[in-house]
């Protein structure tokens, strides 16, 4: 028997309420037909005894409060799922936009999920190669981590996020790969850029892409990244595919977020996001990972553009409480004409240190990433001092770390947007950079490494 409830109670912005319902769930998906026999959808986000309040979304521009008919559907929010997935382009609600028809699912499943059970968990270990130095030899992002990018208005982070889709590989090469790609708010220019870009690179048929533009209703926004979590789950733990998903932009998500709080009423926290942000987004970035007994594995990349440039924000504040690490962008060194622009010395892998090394990448690769760190650091204290008593008046040392640092950055972080390096070719190049430096400043790496790696002027041929 179909139950459907004739008529409204209240209509405002994309919320729908009405009386007298009973019998149905936090959640849950309803079908709204109007008029005309045209349906939409909702959820409800709202119970109150008998009144119930539902966000629609396509909007409620069309519909009447005397003759929309509402029909509980008695499940929740959920999507098809299927390998064929892979290649094909959706909307932030899971529908098919490529014009390549629906998509015949093996199942569908809530969108919703849930963060992998702490017990049922396996220790992030062995990396996944971006091809970008930056992250490969000092921020390694490791397979089953939750590893942010802090970017900043107008910088980038979209040029980066098409470069880690088109080059991310897993270390084993016999493993299936795949890439989910979520897109929120974006505007028409920008998915079409991530669109070529994919294609272009012939990366396309491993991806799956959900794109949400800033057209589209908020609550589409707040689906999106469930609908490509849900995906990512199906094609690692179904079927056995190391899974990277990369969601740009976490920033418009969260706005979206406190849109739809303050459409509720709610009371709101800090820069007006609702007090529950921290656990909605924990909800999203703790379905990363890996499970004890499976082959498969979810790598999550989420892309924020920080509001000010201010990392104290909410938004990446609480991002850094709930993931393993984050990379930072630096404006200065984007107005530099630095690609990608990746500041190191703010930037941290916490699981690195388990992914590298022997039997991962190269013996070589811990106590070189801790060489560069501490080298560049010095660089900067010795631009400090040059900025106050004048280069020629420093000590050769500093004039030395002054020659690494710009190096460093023109060589070792700049590289260009189709320039794919090896784990080898990042390490090799690093070795080069220090040779600049005296053995004796190498205090991060023991003798025996400083014997088989260091090869003193090698870098005079980067020069």
């Amino acid at each position: 028997m179909r139950l459907e409830y004739i008529g409204l109670s209240e209509l405002s912005g994309s919320l729908i309420a009405l009386e007298g319902v009973k019998g149905v769930s936090y959640d849950e998906l309803a079908e709204i037909t109007l008029e005309g026999g045209e349906r939409r959808y909702g959820r409800v986000i709202l119970i109150d005894g008998d009144r119930v309040v539902l966000q629609t979304f396509e909007g409620t521009e069309g519909i009447s409060l005397k003759n929309a008919n509402t029909h509980f559907t008695g499940r929740p929010m959920d999507i098809a799922l299927s390998r064929e997935m892979l290649g094909r382009v959706f909307d932030g609600a899971g529908r098919p936009i490529d014009g390549l028809g629906e998509l015949f699912p093996d199942e569908r499943r809530n969108i919703n999920g849930s963060a992998i059970n702490p017990v049922s968990r396996q220790y992030p270990q062995s990396c996944i190669y971006t091809g970008i130095s930056a992250i490969d030899g000092t921020a390694t992002l490791i397979r089953g981590q939750k590893l942010p990018i802090f970017s900043g208005a107008g910088m980038k982070h979209n040029e980066l996020a098409a470069q880690i889709v088109r080059q991310a590989k897993v270390a084993d090469q016999d493993s299936d790969f795949a890439i989910v790609f979520a897109a929120m708010g974006i505007k028409n220019d920008t998915a079409d850029f991530f669109r070529r870009s994919f294609e272009a690179a012939g990366a396309l048929q491993r991806v799956v892409m959900f794109l949400n533009m800033a057209s589209d209703p908020i609550i589409e926004r707040i689906l999106t990244p469930r609908c490509a979590l849900t995906a990512a789950e199906y094609l690692a733990f179904s079927h056995g595919y190391h899974v990277l998903v990369v969601m740009t932009d976490m920033t418009a998500y969260c706005e979206a977020v406190r849109e739809f709080s303050s459409s509720k009423g709610e009371i709101p926290s800090r820069k007006g996001f609702p007090a529950y942000l921290y656990s909605d987004l924990a909800s999203l970035y703790e379905r990363a990972g890996m499970i004890r007994g499976r082959p498969g594995s979810v790598t999550q990349v989420p892309i924020l553009t920080m509001p000010g440039d201010d990392i104290t924000h909410p938004i990446p504040d609480l991002t850094g409480y709930i993931t393993e690490g984050q990379i930072v962008l630096n404006r200065d060194l984007e107005n530099q004409g630095i690609y990608p622009p990746i500041d190191i010395l703010s930037s941290l892998s916490r699981l690195m240190k388990d992914g590298i090394g022997e039997g991962f990448t190269r013996a070589d690769h811990p106590a070189l990433s801790n060489q560069l760190f501490a080298a560049y650091s010095k660089v900067r204290d010795a631009r400090s001092l040059a900025a106050v008593i004048g280069e020629d008046e420093l000590s050769e040392t500093d004039r030395q770390y002054l020659r690494f640092g710009k190096l460093f950055e023109d060589r070792f972080l700049t590289q260009g947007d189709l320039d794919n390096r090896s784990i080898g070719e990042t390490l090799d190049l690093g070795w080069k950079l220090l040779s600049i430096l005296p053995r004796s400043e190498l205090d991060r790496v023991d003798d025996k490494t400083i014997a088989e790696h260091y090869v003193e002027n090698s870098w005079k041929d980067l020069a």
